[in-house]
């Protein structure tokens, strides 16, 4: 029977192509599982009857096996997502694996190359837009978005809703936007005070953007963010956040009784469920 936990994310690697300042996502684990041991954590969350997995990283794309993995996922049950900085997605991977993906998510920090390129590495901005039309020859691959506020990019944001609006109207594929308050988390040393977004500057962003119907548009600040993920880190480790802190409890595949374990760990459980809600697929098995 299905538990608390509806998303899981299985961060697969720590490298990525970007150094982004916010980044909360794994360091430096330069020995992640290997593929035998990826595919038994992935039947693993199969077998919990957990809905969704999401294959993250860093960049998921920087493993050499991540199509065996998408493939394994899709076959047993799973609903998959891919959340990928997109520098290294190309045509051939979307010929290969596309059909076992349900959702891909791509990060854009602006609405040109100029703001993008203050949190991004250069040309980040035009490997997002080469994704984006690839990706309109998959309509069956929902398309997120997702924009980290920060202190560099808060008055672009209503640029970026606006093309990813004009992106929604352009394919028959479901386009969702996040639009997030930069979390103050990492796993390194960070100056927030040149990065972050206050509470109500956020709020102020949420009031003039909201209703805006040409796309699905999710708000998540600091508050919604927080103890709203359940994570499998690249050693194989169970981690769920709150706050700055990472709490690990213990190699995911020897957790008995996961859902105990949630119970006992900062996990909102409720507050998870109404998230994922939102990004349910049409005609999912589960």
């Amino acid at each position: 029977m299905p538990g608390q936990i509806v998303t899981l994310d299985f961060h697969v690697t720590s490298e990525c192509s970007q150094d982004c300042p916010y980044c909360w996502g794994p360091q430096d684990y330069e020995r992640p599982v290997d593929t035998e041991a990826a595919l038994r954590i992935i039947d693993r969350v199969a077998a919990l009857g957990i809905r969704r997995i999401v294959f993250t990283g860093g960049d998921p794309l920087k493993r050499d096996d991540v199509a065996r993995l998408i493939r394994h996922a899709k076959a047993s049950g799973l609903e998959v997502a891919l959340s990928t900085t997109g520098d290294a997605l190309t045509r051939e991977f979307l010929r290969d694996a596309a059909a076992d993906v349900d959702l891909i998510s791509l990060p854009l920090d602006g609405s040109n190359e100029a703001v993008n390129a203050r949190t991004k590495e250069p040309d980040h901005f035009g490997a997002v837009m080469r994704a984006l039309e690839w990706l309109r020859e998959y309509p069956d691959v929902d398309v997120k978005v997702c924009t980290p506020v920060t202190c560099h990019n808060l008055d672009d944001v209503p640029n970026i809703l606006r093309l990813v609006e004009r992106y929604a109207e352009s394919t028959d594929a479901r386009v969702f936007y996040n639009i997030f308050q930069a979390f103050p988390r990492a796993m390194f040393d960070v100056d927030w005070s040149e990065l972050l977004v206050g509470d109500d500057e956020f709020a102020d962003l949420e009031r003039r953007l909201a209703g805006r119907a040409g796309v699905h548009v999710n708000f998540l600040s600091h508050a919604t963010l927080d103890r709203l993920y359940a994570m499998v880190f690249p050693d194989g480790s169970l981690v769920v956040p709150q706050g700055d802190v990472y709490r690990s409890f213990g190699p995911f595949l020897a957790i008995d009784d996961l859902d105990a374990v949630l119970k006992a760990s900062p996990f909102d459980a409720a507050k998870h469920q109404r998230h994922s809600r939102g990004w349910e697929k049409r005609g999912c098995r589960r």
